[in-house]
């Protein structure tokens, strides 16, 4: 296999690391008092959400594969696909974690405090989690294993259609599409077995960098040590879905069979029973709940907060549990739908363009009408016609409102390019629907806009809280966390769908066969799996912060 990288392939990588280091710096950056706890812990954070949407192996799901029609479809077998789609997704989960470590501040007090012990891995290790990585570490490996026994095959070409009339081809398409072939088993069980020794070699050498890192001076010992352990916990769940994405593709591999022949790979007793897949989905849920610890101080003040008179707390108001709960319902809100689609996947396929970009929109348009309806629930029982309606200065935060904004830049550029490539191939553009159904996610965030700014006030129990507005500002972070976790969503399915479309812009349209892009489909996965940690954001601090002078509210809202 001829292997060869395009130059972008390597300098795309070095941009993205010089990226993530200078937003780690300017995260854990605190003026005049250098990385303080609270920052530190919201570096570790973002740390372990970089890496993990870096690890992102959607690109490879078919790693091996020869496609029937390459005019329609591109395979991922030749020896710099492979390279890209198994190798990058390892190296740039590892280099965001050790860059996590390199973008720690240097020690600015003239004094520095030395630690005579030696530090060592076992020290700080989770030894719960790192047997259970090991663990699936070597049930990766036997997945591996016996698919290097899968023969190879060519693909089945597709045969053109015959005419009713005189039985002659027919030029307007094929009745059969064919079916994919594969390489050797024994080659990607190489590549696999390959990048998973790359993944457990460079798990080893983050973990020595996370060891023998210098103690950050403004924490103390226990929230230096808690801090490395932190780091090591997020870094092996990262290697933990790493390595059963790596078996999900052996899996998947295994399931591309010769027509009239039933899976044999490995795990696949039933027909169409993909085990490691089933494996990775568990592993993967696993690793989202498994906690990864908080320091020590954050976690005393946590404590104190929790200790606080209800007389006192604005959280515990009424109205600030009911909006706590609508919190919760949105999580089930958005679940439902997703969960139901699930079963439609090739209902949504055959609707054409307004398929998958419909069903994202509505649940956006769900989730942005149960906002409102939330402000009329409030309005009903706790708002008051004679109590002030306070509505904070800046209701959404800089960091939020500019990521909306590029989110929305985001989509409208991907439709443009698409629009232009679709059009170099006389295709049908998707760019109609896909504005289309976001008009009707900007209305539903209409009406959700207007319901938490005209709702009635909610007085405050204690007095001088500054309650009403907090609400409102919740309310505004949720539409505005919406609607750019949609346009981000939207932006990165449009490119996983419409990947062929691309390459026109760069190359003669006349020359051009229509294949997928493996950069975009990349692209789109992570633009998709950044949307989705976005909607997940919880709102912090607009309650349990809220100080007594009710002129405060504007600036707690801001954060």
């Amino acid at each position: 296999m001829s292997f060869e990288l395009p130059p972008l392939a390597l300098l795309a990588p070095l941009g993205g690391a010089v990226v993530v280091y200078l937003f780690l710096r300017w995260v854990v950056w605190a003026p005049r008092v250098g990385a303080s706890a609270a920052t530190v812990s919201q570096h570790a954070l973002w740390v372990g959400i970089i890496g993990w949407m870096a690890s992102s192996l959607q690109g490879a799901v078919r790693a091996g594969q020869i496609p029937a029609n390459p005019n329609l479809a591109s395979g991922s077998s030749t020896a710099a696909d492979l390279v890209q789609l198994l190798g990058w997704p390892v190296l740039a989960a590892l280099a965001v974690h050790a860059i996590g470590q390199l973008s720690y501040p240097a020690p600015k007090q003239a004094r520095r405090h030395a630690e005579l012990a030696v530090r060592r891995i076992r020290d700080f290790l989770p030894r719960k989690l790192a047997w259970t990585t090991a663990g699936i570490l070597v049930v990766s490996l036997l997945f591996m294993v016996q698919i290097s026994a899968l023969p190879g095959f060519d693909p089945v070409l597709p045969e053109p259609q015959p005419t009713p009339a005189t039985g002659g081809p027919l030029t307007g398409g094929p009745a059969n599409g064919g079916r994919d072939g594969r390489i050797p088993g024994a080659v990607l069980a190489a590549w696999l077995g390959g990048a998973l020794l790359v993944l457990a070699a460079g798990t080893w050498l983050v973990l020595w960098l996370i060891a023998r890192r210098r103690h950050l001076e403004t924490l103390d010992g226990e929230d230096n040590r808690a801090l490395r352990t932190i780091a090591m916990n997020r870094l092996l769940r990262t290697v933990s879905t790493i390595a059963a994405g790596l078996a999900a593709v052996a899996g998947n591999f295994a399931l591309a069979t010769p027509p009239g022949v039933l899976p044999d790979g490995p795990g696949l007793p039933l027909a169409g029973l993909n085990v490691p897949v089933l494996v990775n989905l568990v592993v993967l849920l696993a690793m989202w709940w498994w906690h990864a610890g908080d320091l020590p101080s954050l976690a005393a003040a946590k404590a104190a907060e929790r200790g606080t008179p209800l007389s006192h707390d604005p959280a515990a108001h009424p109205a600030a549990r009911l909006s706590a709960s609508i919190g919760v319902g949105l999580g089930v809100v958005a679940g439902m739908p997703l969960l139901a689609g699930l079963f439609f996947i090739p209902a949504l396929a055959a609707a054409g363009a307004w398929g998958l970009p419909g069903m994202v929109a509505f649940v956006a348009a769900l989730l942005l009408l149960a906002i409102a309806a939330g402000e009329l629930v409030i309005r009903a029982n706790y708002g008051k016609a004679d109590a002030p309606v306070e509505w904070p200065a800046q209701p959404v935060s800089r960091g939020l409102l500019a990521t909306a904004i590029v989110a929305a830049f985001l989509l409208v550029s991907v439709l443009v390019i698409t629009a232009v490539g679709q059009n170099a191939l006389y295709q049908a553009p998707v760019w109609p629907a896909v504005a289309g159904v976001t008009a009707v996610v900007l209305a539903a965030g209409g009406v959700a806009l207007l319901a938490a700014r005209f709702r009635r006030g909610v007085p405050d129990a204690g007095g001088g809280h500054g309650l009403d507005g907090a609400l409102r500002a919740i309310s505004m972070y949720r539409i505005v966390r919406t609607l750019a976790a949609y346009c981000l969503f939207q932006a990165g399915l449009v490119l996983m769908t419409t990947s062929h479309a691309l390459p026109p812009l760069f190359r003669d349209p006349r020359s051009f066969v229509p294949e997928d892009a493996p950069a975009a489909i990349a692209a789109g996965a992570v633009l998709a799996a950044v949307a989705v940690a976005i909607a997940i954001t919880p709102v912090r601090r607009l309650l349990r912060d809220l100080p007594a002078p009710a002129g405060s509210r504007s600036e707690e809202a801001s954060r």
